[in-house]
């Protein structure tokens, strides 16, 4: 099986069978972003508790594959940690698919690996960062709560 090949399956696996995909708790601080260019939409939902860690994170929404994959894979990459480190892989993540970053740098963070490709595709990035802007919105609208 060829690199591009397994980054292909995976991206389809969490197209198919998305994780933390539904309705989060009513603790959750919720947002909701679209992409007109090709009508994808998500709403991230996002809790952080009191020692800074996110702990609960849902999606649901429709779009494109790489959009719904990229959510997926997001989910599972920010899970358990820190804010201050959520932060820090949004950003790697939204600047390396703009090409702004090598693309070795998301092999640092799982899945989101096989994003790489999208690269190569200028107008499937927006599909690609839109649940990761939705991570940003999400976790500055839990900010200024505090």
């Amino acid at each position: 099986m060829a690199f591009e090949d397994l980054y292909q399956e995976i991206i389809l696996d969490h197209y198919k069978n998305p994780r933390n995909f539904g309705e989060g708790s009513p603790t959750c601080s919720a947002v909701e972003l679209d992409n007109p260019v090709c009508g994808d939409h998500i709403k991230l939902m996002l809790h952080v508790n009191e020692e800074g860690i996110v702990d609960e994170v849902q999606f649901t929404g429709s779009g494109c594959a790489i959009s719904m994959a990229s959510a997926s894979m997001m989910t599972e990459a920010i899970k358990g940690k820190k804010v201050v480190e959520v932060k820090a892989i949004a950003a790697k993540v939204i600047k390396t698919l703009r090409g702004e970053e090598p693309p070795k740098i998301l092999e640092n963070f799982g899945d989101v690996a096989a994003l790489q490709g999208v690269i190569k595709f200028p107008i499937r990035v927006k599909c690609a960062t839109l649940s990761w802007h939705a991570l940003e919105d999400a976790l500055a609208k839990i900010e200024r709560k505090k």
